[in-house]
């Protein structure tokens, strides 16, 4: 591996964008969504629009619904490697 280049971070990405683009990578609509999690579709709007904070108890729901872990989803740009090292 030590021949291959770490990927340079071009953007950031919000918490709610990275709900958004984990559920539409499932091939979901918000409507789905809502369906799969018991939480209404104003609410996931809200959340991908970082209007409404996603919290815990709702990450680990939306996590269960897109097959992810619920890091991926409260963390979006957290680098492993830097903290580690820090």
């Amino acid at each position: 591996m030590k021949d291959y280049r770490r990927a340079k971070k071009t953007i950031d990405v919000s918490v709610g964008e990275s709900v958004r683009i984990i559920r539409e990578l499932q091939g979901l609509s918000q409507n789905e969504l809502a369906d799969l999690t018991g939480i209404p579709q104003s609410t996931i709007s809200a959340i991908e629009n970082d209007r409404v904070q996603l919290g815990v108890e709702r990450a680990k729901v939306l996590a269960r619904a897109l097959q992810c872990h619920p890091a991926v989803l409260v963390f979006p740009g957290w680098d492993t490697n830097s903290e580690a090292a820090a």
